[in-house]
């Protein structure tokens, strides 16, 4: 991924995100542009695993139980379902902090649960120092939403394919599917073929023979 690709997605998505807000409170926090964190996130984590910024939200707004207003540093709710991404500063988050902050900190992430929202906390410093890692955890969280969304037309063997690789998110063999489908590895590897072919899955390894298949989001992460 180059930087200027994701300059210019990033410029856009912004300029929809202000563009289409009818809150005055969250439309000033987004003119005064996102933490440092959550660019870094967005710049070096998201992006390069997901290859797009649809369904992101940056500085969501909340009601909580006292009807005030809480942000999040961003949403990503793809259809009806929501999940938030806090990117959480050592500084501010564990060593300094004060209780108070401690404890509205906590109260912030019980309500999201209460409220059915699927949280991922992600470390400022893992950003920096654990990529590789944190673009996995973010492939997985993304993988809760997707493992449901499965195209009515394919069949049953097709779809639970693709679930189970949304849940593996590591390249794998026919004979692993084949145990997991519970069918034989010759008619498994129809099925490889026929998603392959859809450009639902990719060949992993493997030159006259494929031996290892994959999604492709997961894929670009381990490039």
């Amino acid at each position: 991924m180059s930087m200027s690709s994701f300059d210019t997605v990033y410029e856009h998505w912004m300029a929809l995100q202000i563009a289409g807000e009818s809150s005055p409170r969250r439309r000033e926090f987004l003119q005064r542009g996102l933490s440092r964190g959550t660019m870094d996130y967005l710049r070096l984590i998201w992006y390069p695993a997901i290859g797009s910024l649809d369904h992101l939200y940056p500085e969501y707004e909340v009601r909580d139980f006292n009807n005030g207003y809480r942000y999040l540093d961003l949403a990503y709710m793809p259809g009806h379902v929501k999940g938030c991404i806090e990117i959480q500063d050592y500084r501010s988050h564990a060593r300094d902090i004060e209780a108070s902050r401690f404890k509205d900190l906590c109260m912030k992430q019980s309500l999201l649960v209460l409220d059915d929202w699927l949280f991922l906390p992600i470390a400022y410093l893992s950003i920096r120092e654990d990529a590789g890692v944190c673009q996995q955890l973010t492939l997985s969280f993304v993988g809760k939403f997707l493992s449901s969304a499965i195209p009515p037309r394919l069949d049953w063997s097709e779809a639970e394919t693709l679930r189970w690789a949304r849940r593996l998110l590591r390249p794998f063999t026919p004979g692993e599917l084949a145990a997991h489908l519970r069918l034989t590895e010759q008619y498994t590897r129809l099925i490889l073929r026929r998603l392959v072919s859809s450009q639902r899955l990719v060949v992993t390894s493997g030159q006259q023979r494929y031996r290892t298949y994959m999604l492709p989001e997961a894929a670009r992460v381990m490039r």
